[in-house]
């Protein structure tokens, strides 16, 4: 049975406000309209919600169930259960994620050797977290346990077409790999907001700049030169190294540009507020 805390939520300071807090369309039956329809009313955060008795577009009836729901979410919120918003959200919706699990989030990048999954290899993985870059290579530090562990230190996974590549990539050749993880998918994010092209294409609309000894390369330079670097061409290591860390840091400025797009788009008028 369902019990509810006794103490109120923390009153929220005036300060920008996570999107998370302010998100509604968790609850069963609630879409982009209504979750809009509630902002409209001043319902900007789940404390709101439950201090307001009758609200317009939620039938009397069903306001006690979306109120367990509410708690439910600030019992997981508290209790630093973030994975539980991985699944009561869609994957399409894990951008509202991004500023309440920054401190938990990892960017990432996979270079392979150019064949499909199941064929070909995961040459490097290229992982951006809590300000520190790392670095995994075949054949050296890229071991099943030793991505688990890394992956394991957090809550939100971003990528560029990561939905489509990295991931499915990764579990076909790490078959124990357990990412549970929400997944921002700048990819598809992107998108939505009208950029087209790949990660390279949306780095220079956003202003975002390479360095001279990487730029101008590709998915399939990586390749090449991966096959240069196990011949013994050491040079041809560092660099798709740079490319890769390239890739993986870009991401979490883009990320920024995404969600300030998306909150500003989808997100309500404003998200400053005293309770």
């Amino acid at each position: 049975m369902f019990i509810r805390a006794k103490s109120r939520i923390g009153t929220v300071q005036a300060k920008a406000q996570p999107m998370l807090e302010s998100t509604f369309i968790f609850l069963n039956g609630v879409g982009e309209t209504t979750e809009r329809l509630l902002w409209n009313q001043g319902i900007l955060h789940w404390q709101q919600f439950l201090e307001t008795t009758a609200i317009a577009g939620i039938r009397a009836g069903r306001k006690p169930l979306y109120d367990e729901e509410v708690w439910n979410a600030w019992n997981q919120f508290q209790a630093g259960n973030w994975r539980h918003f991985s699944t009561c959200l869609k994957s399409r919706e894990h951008w509202r994620l991004f500023d309440t699990f920054r401190s938990r989030t990892v960017f990432l990048d996979i270079e392979t050797t150019g064949e499909p999954a199941g064929y070909g290899q995961v040459t490097l993985v290229g992982l951006f977290g809590q300000g520190a870059m790392t670095t995994l290579v075949q054949g050296d530090t890229l071991t099943q346990s030793r991505l688990q562990d890394e992956l394991d230190r957090y809550d939100l996974i971003v990528t560029f077409f990561g939905t489509g590549f990295d991931l499915p990539f990764l579990r076909t050749t790490y078959s124990g790999l357990h990412v549970p993880q929400a997944h921002f998918d700048l990819c598809f994010a992107a998108r939505r907001l009208g950029f087209r092209g790949g990660l390279k294409r949306i780095e220079e609309e956003i202003g975002l700049s390479r360095s001279g000894n990487i730029h101008g390369l590709d998915g399939w330079d990586a390749v090449r030169l991966w096959h240069a670097w196990q011949s013994g061409d050491q040079g041809a290591g560092k660099q798709l190294c740079e490319y890769n860390e390239a890739d993986v840091r870009n991401l979490e400025p883009l990320a920024q540009h995404i969600y300030d797009q998306f909150l500003e788009r989808y997100g309500p008028a404003q998200l400053t507020t005293l309770i």
